[in-house]
């Protein structure tokens, strides 16, 4: 007999599941029936909020949905920090739990693991929530999921199975046909665009997060525009090193500038979120007058209207404006964005441009690599003015939700889902502390990332913005422990250094491992 547990395993296969992320407990056994007879790999974290934001990571890397099993109440919960910061960067993963028996479901009787309400609970936090009442449901609600994730703006989706369905008979379920999911850019929509991009003398591109697997296309289009090309945090790695990149945030002076003067802003893949574009609360960015904006969610677009607005993927999109645009222009495109790099870069200051230098040692060190950032001093300097040399390849938590402690599990899933990718998770002292334990999971899934610790002894930031405030600092110096001996004991190479130069170095001495491996930098 195949149960609703096993049912489940072959219908993620056939969606091209190769991995999940999670922890088994008495509720979610069932789940694990067919498990071991399957093609799917099962990587155990050290807490289920680990669990998420691994399949955030994997997701990121490999741009298929990541995939988490959690178990019924406590497991859920634990994951729903995960989820949010996914629903923020718009990351789409899968988080299947166990949820009590149907009979005793909104009673209060005191069930092991029971919620007042868990389905009501995350609606308010994933796209969807769906529960299997019926094993005749589980192919539709599958189906119905993965659409969400190809059809418009990704996010956390969550399917509950009650204990009296999991481990019900399932025979013969199949998967449904796929559904064809169009994002070619309407017609009309891209000929009035069109005749904004032909009368515009001094056009300016900014690229988001949507852009991330759009570069070719983004290329063309900004060439024959001769357009500079703002990119936001999570869309660092295009455009690496060519004349028309401007890799800084719009929250600086210089940028809104840039901004300002232009005739003509294309705005691709971006939501305009505060903390790109006034990240410092000043009330200083303003939309654009003249813009078109290209999303994939129509309710993204309906948000910050434009004078034109597309609804369709970003490579499609880009590929249809610059279509009849034959010969390329000339709008002075490469002085205006070398002005504006030199402007940003002296803008965010000595004491920044020193911690971007330590995230451009680790690229130099290590070129095409991946870095998952956390919520760390370098990693706020870099979202404000950081040239990746790899599409896709910097991402964090310090903007949108701003979850600490993603950057360690993140990475592990990145680093599984791009094995030939040197991976590098860089964090804080305190940030790394939220998540320290899924050491014992690189290693046990045997993901070499190296964890660089910018050890500060503190929330230094916070500390920074106490002073600033006039505010006397509380709470912000927990004591950091011996990284390098916990590394240890979890059976990791462990370096510490005192001198950022040493940076390059130890990396490639950690790469050569093909380990996971730590390395603290001791910040006075």
């Amino acid at each position: 007999m195949t149960t609703v547990g096993e049912a489940l395993i072959g219908l993620l296969e056939a969606y091209g599941v190769d991995m999940v992320f999670g922890i088994p407990g008495v509720h979610t056994i069932e789940l694990y029936r067919g498990l071991a007879r399957s093609r799917i790999r099962h990587v155990t974290p050290r807490h289920e909020q680990g669990a998420g934001f691994m399949a955030d990571g994997y997701a990121r890397a490999s741009g298929k949905p990541g995939v988490a099993f959690v178990i019924t109440g406590p497991g859920l919960t634990n994951t729903i920090t995960a989820m949010a910061q996914a629903r923020a960067d718009s990351v789409p993963i899968l988080v299947i739990s166990g949820v009590n028996a149907m009979p005793t479901l909104g009673k209060g009787l005191g069930y092991l693991h029971e919620l007042p309400d868990q389905r009501g609970m995350m609606e308010k936090v994933a796209l969807s929530s769906r529960r299997i009442a019926d094993a005749a449901e589980l192919p539709g609600t599958i189906a119905r999921a993965f659409e969400i994730f190809a059809a418009r703006r990704p996010g956390p989706v969550h399917i509950e199975i009650p204990l009296d369905v999991m481990g019900k008979p399932a025979e013969g379920l199949r998967p449904l046909p796929k559904r064809a999911v169009a994002h070619v850019p309407g017609e009309r929509a891209l000929a009035e665009a069109r005749l904004l991009v032909s009368a515009a003398k001094r056009p300016l591109i900014l690229a988001g997060g949507g852009t991330r697997r759009a570069e070719a296309e983004l290329k063309a289009l900004a060439e024959k525009l001769d357009a500079p090309v703002v990119t936001t945090a999570n869309g660092r790695g295009l455009l690496h090193g060519h004349a028309l990149n401007v890799p800084a945030s719009p929250s600086l002076k210089a940028v809104r500038a840039l901004m300002a003067e232009a005739d003509l802003v294309v705005a691709v893949g971006t939501e305009f979120g505060p903390t790109d574009y006034d990240m410092y609360g000043d009330g200083g960015f303003v939309m654009p007058k003249s813009l078109i904006r290209i999303d994939v969610d129509e309710m993204q677009l309906a948000r910050r209207p434009a004078a034109v607005s597309i609804l369709a993927d970003a490579g499609a999109a880009l590929a249809g404006l610059g279509a009849d645009i034959g010969v390329s222009r000339q709008a002075g495109g490469a002085l205006r964005a070398r002005s504006a790099r030199e402007s940003a870069w002296q803008e965010i200051g000595p004491a920044m441009q020193e911690q971007v230098g330590a995230v451009e040692a680790i690229r130099d060190a290590l070129p095409g690599a991946i870095i998952v950032g956390d919520s760390t001093q370098p990693v706020y300097a870099a979202n404000l003015y950081y040239d990746h040399d790899r599409p896709g390849g910097w991402f964090n938590a310090a903007t949108g939700y701003g979850a600490l402690g993603f950057g360690p599990p993140a990475a592990i899933g990145a680093a599984l889902a791009v094995p030939d990718a040197p991976v590098v998770c860089l964090s804080g002292d305190g940030g790394f502390q939220f998540t320290l334990p899924e050491l014992g999971a690189a290693l046990d899934a045997a993901a070499p990332v190296i964890f660089v610790v910018w050890n500060n002894r503190g929330y230094r930031e916070i500390e920074t913005s106490m002073l600033e405030a006039g505010v006397e600092p509380v709470g912000v110096s927990p004591v950091p422990p011996d990284f390098a001996l916990i590394a240890q004991a979890y059976g990791l190479g462990a370096e510490r250094l005192t001198d950022v130069a040493a940076l390059g170095s130890a990396l490639k001495k950690a790469r050569s491992t093909g380990k996971p491996c730590l390395i603290e930098i001791a910040v006075e």
